[in-house]
């Protein structure tokens, strides 16, 4: 029987989509540069033309409760575009 090789070291990326009250041009570049700091992430962007002004970020290695956090810690609204 052939087995599996699973490595649990390497985390599992995903994309987030989340509902933000990020409004401005200088807010959005702000925590962009914060997010891109803290975090290993892949493309980030707000869609400030949209609604919910939606927080896009790819190739996310952090639960989506992480990312939360860190983005209300920054002072905004933030969670997860249902």
């Amino acid at each position: 029987m052939q087995r599996l090789a699973v490595n649990y070291l390497t985390p599992f990326a995903m994309i987030g989509i989340f509902k933000t009250n990020i409004a401005t041009k200088e807010d959005r570049q702000n925590i962009l540069q914060a997010i891109r700091n803290r975090f290993e992430v892949g493309h980030c962007h707000v869609d400030l033309e949209d609604c919910d002004k939606v927080l896009r970020i790819t190739e996310m290695k952090v639960q989506e409760d992480d990312m939360i956090a860190f983005v209300k810690k920054q002072g905004f609204y933030c969670d997860v575009l249902e």
